[in-house]
């Protein structure tokens, strides 16, 4: 399972009050990000073993966006 945080928060969420299938889990595979329903990326995953957490770009449910990795780059820099 991953580690406590944002993520640990919108699967534990995911999986226990909603319908996993409405997730989808953007996660790189190679240079690639390929996008599933939370189900189907546990099992391709084996329970987060195979698949590192650390390889999720995002995490939608609908339209909306919970989980994304990429940071803009203006809020990013130091000034």
């Amino acid at each position: 399972m991953p580690r406590k945080g944002k993520l640990a928060e919108i699967f534990s969420k995911a999986k226990h009050a909603d319908n996993p299938n409405e997730y989808v889990i953007g996660y790189l595979d190679f240079d690639i990000i390929k996008e599933v329903t939370l189900s189907e990326f546990i099992k391709l995953s084996d329970n987060f073993e195979t698949i590192p957490i650390t390889r999720i770009q995002h995490v939608k449910k609908g339209n909306d966006v919970l989980y994304s990795k990429i940071v803009n780059k203006k809020d990013s820099e130091i000034i």
